[in-house]
């Protein structure tokens, strides 16, 4: 393949990075060098098992720094799939090595961060890429198109949402970084920032944002758009999933209703990142810009008290309080 382009990975044994690997795969590329502290990553071995692996950050850093002096060949992307305070130390690293970043969501944990990296970009002239896979899940464009045009005809229409993400989680999720909010940010960072993204994406700015309750293992609250209200309410604790699911055997529930109708996309994840890839390769990956909106709402949410069960509140908030 000619154009073939060359990766590194940083995070290479945590959940998401095979889907990085697969999509590497998928569009005929080649996966380099992969970073993680923890070695057993056997995953590699379906995908790149001539890939140099490294454990230790400061012999990844010579690797490609060596690589780019003694090779006519350069690696031309860094993935990024580490724990998501991480994430900004990681893309500096990525744009300051000559490569473009791919960053799994969230971007980073404040806004002031993608400030900060936007300076970089210009002074690199690499490209920070977000992995926003909903934009591209067809069930949602289908829906971006029929508001559009219903927003044509009628702009200052407010739709009525209700988002719910229920997905649960054992023992370890707290005692891992992610039930750490320093590190991950919280719960709305850590399994929300992506319908935020969505939401803002097909309805527009935020104009207000409020939250009714955060715990440790549930937010909710209310984002008031340009053209939409949002309850929402997220969750990993599997008690507040409903009978009807847990009685299919299913640990996970996924639910948004505009209007009072579901919005089904419970399907078609499971190429999104090959989808991602193919377009950030084509030039048309999601940039800084394009992160703020739904990281400026989760540092948002991380700094505000909860004002409880008023107002226009999600009816799950009943199941706690």
């Amino acid at each position: 393949m000619p154009n073939k382009k060359r990766f590194a990975l940083i995070g290479a044994s945590g959940y998401i990075a095979p889907r990085h690997m697969k999509a590497i795969t998928d569009t005929g590329n080649e996966l380099i060098a992969a970073l993680d502290p923890y070695d057993g990553i056997g995953i590699m071995d379906s995908h790149f098992p001539q890939a140099s692996f490294f454990t230790e950050f400061e012999r990844f850093d010579r690797f490609i720094d060596k690589y780019h002096r003694e090779n006519e060949k350069k690696i031309d992307y860094i993935g990024i799939t580490t724990p998501n305070y991480l994430h900004d130390a990681h893309i500096r690293f990525a744009l300051k090595s000559g490569c473009d970043a791919i960053c799994e969501k969230p971007l980073v944990l404040n806004p002031h961060n993608i400030d900060q990296l936007k300076i970089i970009e210009q002074e690199t002239g690499k490209k920070v890429n977000n992995i926003l896979q909903l934009r591209l899940h067809p069930s949602i464009i289908t829906l971006k198109e029929k508001v559009q045009k219903e927003l044509e005809q009628n702009p200052n229409k407010i739709y009525d949402i209700d988002l719910t993400y229920l997905t649960s989680r054992g023992k370890w999720y707290f005692v891992s970084w992610k039930g750490d909010e320093a590190k991950s940010g919280g719960i709305a960072s850590n399994i929300g920032v992506h319908f935020y993204d969505m939401l803002a994406w097909i309805f527009g700015e935020v104009k207000e944002n409020i939250v009714h309750l955060k715990q440790p293992d549930a937010n909710a609250g209310l984002l008031r758009l340009k053209n939409a209200n949002v309850r929402w309410f997220l969750s990993v604790n599997y008690d507040y999933i409903p009978e009807e699911v847990k009685a299919q055997g299913q640990t996970t529930f996924r639910s948004i209703t505009v209007e009072g109708e579901e919005i089904e996309f419970s399907g078609g994840f499971k190429d999104l990142h090959t989808r991602s890839y193919e377009e950030i390769l084509a030039g048309n990956g999601f940039g800084l810009d394009e992160a703020y909106g739904s990281i400026d709402i989760v540092s948002q949410i991380r700094k505000m008290t909860p004002i409880g069960l008023k107002d226009d509140y999600h009816p799950f908030c009943k199941k706690i309080i």
